[in-house]
């Protein structure tokens, strides 16, 4: 069965999206659409045999597709994945998949309903980076997880719909969820600041509590000279570097920890630190885009579970608009409930 499919939205995501699901084993791409005249030229001059769109809906009614891609602006998120899942198509949604939690159920629902396949563009999981990470955890190479510490800051781009945390931070939620197997914290708590007119958050810091006592940090800004995609994953027995910055070692794995022994004598803990090799895991080579597209290709095929599902999704969209209640509160702690 090929799977023929549509995509809505040509932007900064868009013409990726199109790229590599021209190229996918088991898929047709026949359709796209975009408001901009400009796109959609743009696009038609290197793929002539595509059908172009300026209305979305034109595309989500096509009788000729099984599929619908969705890349455009997170507010038309629900609206547009809901009218392709009740035209009967199959949906893949940009990331977040929703700009609330009771949408995304909703849209799962639906799904379910259905009987369709709902999938989110959670890029960063089919890295061979965050791959390796996530063998590694379930090996149980890095021990009981203690801490998760990620900074993904840069200068720019602004967007005046919604805040830093839902551009950024939804990035490591994602990658964090993956590697723990879906980990639930019992709270998250976030500070934010806008530094403009426009009164959105380009600054913020998030944090994620967990009843076994580990933590999760998120560094999300708009605003550094610096462009730093860096994560710190800690546990009892190693600790892992990830730095998507880095052309080459992505990974770095520290084979070094402590232990507390009682005290010998009254208030003196003894801490005994080990420190030893480092090593760098070759990591496979490809475009992670292109492990999105032949997942949902495939899962429509055959009815399996992508790697980046729904369920996934409703995590990191949950997480997103506690955190972001959390802002409003100046950092009190939000309870989260999955």
């Amino acid at each position: 069965m090929t799977v023929r499919l549509g995509i809505i939205g040509l932007g900064y995501w868009g013409p990726n999206l199109v790229r590599n699901f021209a190229q996918a084993g088991g898929g047709s791409l026949v359709a796209v659409a975009d408001l901009d005249e400009g796109r959609r030229n743009r696009i038609a001059a290197q793929y002539p045999a595509l059908q172009c769109y300026a209305d979305a809906g034109a595309v989500i009614d096509h009788p000729e597709l099984d599929a619908v891609v969705i890349a455009t602006p997170i507010h038309t998120h629900y609206d547009l994945a809901k009218r392709a899942l009740l035209s009967g198509k199959h949906v893949l949604v940009e990331k977040p998949l929703a700009t609330s939690a009771s949408e995304v159920r909703e849209l799962m629902d639906l799904a379910k309903a259905k009987g369709l396949l709902l999938m989110v563009d959670h890029t960063f999981l089919y890295t061979g980076a965050v791959q390796k990470i996530r063998e590694l955890v379930e090996l149980g190479e890095l021990g009981t997880l203690n801490y998760f510490d990620s900074t993904r800051i840069n200068l720019g781009l602004f967007n005046p719909n919604w805040s830093v945390i839902w551009d950024l931070a939804v990035h490591d939620l994602s990658i964090f969820f993956y590697i723990t197997g879906g980990k639930k914290p019992k709270s998250v708590s976030a500070v934010g600041q806008s530094h403009t007119a426009m009164g959105i958050e380009d600054l913020a810091y998030t944090t994620l509590f967990f009843e076994d006592g580990m933590m999760a940090h998120i560094a999300s800004s708009w605003i550094s000279p610096v462009k730093i995609r860096k994560t710190l994953i800690g546990g009892t027995r190693k600790m892992v570097i990830y730095d998507d910055v880095e052309p080459t070692e992505k990974i770095k794995i520290y084979d070094s920890g402590f232990t507390v022994r009682s005290p010998e004598e009254m208030h003196r803990w003894l801490v005994d630190y080990r420190f030893g090799d480092i090593f760098i895991p070759k990591l496979e080579q490809k475009e992670a885009l292109s492990g999105v597209a032949h997942d949902f290709i495939q899962c429509i095929q055959t009815g399996g579970t992508p790697l980046s599902n729904a369920h996934l999704g409703l995590q990191v969209v949950s997480v997103l608009e506690a955190a972001q209640e959390s802002i409003r509160q100046k950092g009190a702690p939000v309870a989260l409930q999955f």
